[in-house]
């Protein structure tokens, strides 16, 4: 069954259940049952064995919808760094966290994550999780229109301090200024791409400091290496 026929199954349970019948649809095999009932529509992309989309009910499992629709993580679960469960805007969550979450607002909200456009965004361990955010930032650099300050100033001056920190070209005091200046960015828009923007920073420091930690170590190292020599 392809995933549109797949949808247009499920919209006609809906037309041909009653209100009262429409939260019955959202309980899975575990019994859980969602607070906000409906259809979950995901696309899939990056490291998984098979890209595209999949209609499901809200509170699938993740690891179950990235295996049942997308062959699963590309070598095997255990290769699992991240997942950003709602497009590029919201922060991303450890291969821990998916393991076990949901598929809904509430679940993927108490891990600071959220659901929102659906569009999973699936890492492996061959990525570069402080590469990735940073060509995150700059597309919200290019996409700001200038208007607001703190999108204005606060996109570029994120994705600048995170090149450096792709390198290893910073200082470990950066990472809480870089966590300060995204939260002067988020709230402070007219429009949410200001927070668009300051979400998956925040979700790199949230989960992956040790990581952009151990990039500045070794620059310093080796550039230590080079001047003594």
């Amino acid at each position: 069954m392809t995933v549109k026929e797949r949808i247009n199954e499920r919209n006609g349970q809906v037309l041909e259940v009653r209100a009262d019948a429409f939260p019955q649809l959202n309980v899975n095999a575990t019994g859980y049952r969602v607070r906000d009932p409906g259809f979950l529509n995901s696309t899939f992309g990056q490291q998984i064995l098979k890209g595209g989309g999949g209609g499901e009910e809200m509170g699938i499992p993740m690891r179950e919808l990235l295996e049942k629709h997308c062959g699963g993580v590309r070598g095997g679960w255990d290769n699992l760094l991240a997942v950003i469960p709602g497009g590029s805007s919201v922060r991303c969550i450890t291969a821990e966290q998916a393991a076990d979450v949901t598929m809904d607002f509430d679940a993927l909200g108490k891990l600071g994550s959220g659901l929102g456009t659906a569009a999973v965004i699936v890492m492996d361990k061959s990525t570069d999780i402080i590469g990735a955010i940073r060509r995150i930032a700059y597309f919200y650099k290019h996409e700001s229109c200038g208007q607001c300050t703190p999108c204005r100033e606060g996109t570029g001056w994120m994705w600048r301090v995170l090149e450096r920190m792709e390198r290893g070209q910073a200082e470990k005091s950066e990472i809480d200024m870089l966590l300060d200046v995204t939260k002067q960015v988020e709230g402070h828009t007219i429009c949410a791409l200001g927070d668009a923007a300051a979400w998956p920073v925040q979700g790199l420091i949230k989960n992956f400091r040790p990581v952009i930690e151990a990039r500045i170590d070794d620059y310093k190292k080796t550039h230590a290496r080079q001047a003594a020599e």
